[in-house]
């Protein structure tokens, strides 16, 4: 099983604390096997075979579609004060948590914001939660925006993008640890794709498509 580098030094200390607690007394190691057993998944990187067909936007998080609503994207990333469809992911304890991105194309803007940390399933983590935007500019079709957001647990976004950068449609941009949700702004001119409420697929989920 692939591991996100992020997730070494997390697992190095459960694992020790675990031989610890087996040398200490065999049911105290054994009751925290689990933990270590999911430290472990929590950071575990699975390879996912993106479509290739042109025009897709690909969801860039494992998780449970939320309901999609309109609302304006983060002002940091200067896109207007115009309301857009707005997809958002939550990622629970037990989800994968590496990011991938949408759509091929390039880095227009990043901005890092402190804030509270919701629950992320609330509608409210978008405004108010720690969250790193990314504007992206596909190959074709307009501006879009994706957000990583903190949840109630969650207590370090890691994303890897540069301004400037080109990206590449289903590669890893960042993790997002422990528990979290990312936003996707779409731009005007998209076929949403997908319906609330489903398991979504980082990488391989179809969210939507340019018109």
């Amino acid at each position: 099983m692939k591991i996100h580098r992020e997730g070494y030094p997390f697992i190095a200390i459960f694992a020790a604390i675990n031989l610890l607690a087996f040398l200490l007394a065999l049911w105290l190691g054994w009751l925290l096997l689990p933990i270590t057993i999911w430290c472990i998944a929590f950071f575990r990187d699975p390879d996912r075979k993106t479509p290739d067909e042109p025009g897709l936007i690909i969801c860039p998080a494992d998780g449970k579609l939320l309901p999609v609503v309109d609302a304006v994207p983060p002002a940091e990333l200067g896109m207007g004060d115009s309301s857009r469809p707005r997809l958002s992911i939550f990622m629970n304890v037990f989800n994968v948590h590496v990011n991938r991105n949408p759509v091929s194309g390039s880095v227009v803007a990043l901005s890092y914001r402190p804030g509270k940390f919701f629950n992320a399933s609330f509608d409210k983590a978008s405004l108010h939660n720690e969250r790193m935007s990314i504007r992206l500019r596909p190959d074709a079709g307009g501006d879009l925006a994706v957000v990583q957001i903190a949840g109630l647990v969650a207590r370090r976004i890691v994303c890897d993008l540069a301004q400037g950068e080109g990206v590449r449609r289903g590669n890893r941009f960042g993790i997002i640890r422990f528990g979290s949700r990312v936003d996707v702004y779409l731009p005007p001119g998209t076929e949403i794709l997908v319906k609330p409420g489903i398991t979504t697929c980082a990488g391989e989920t179809v969210l939507a498509r340019f018109l």
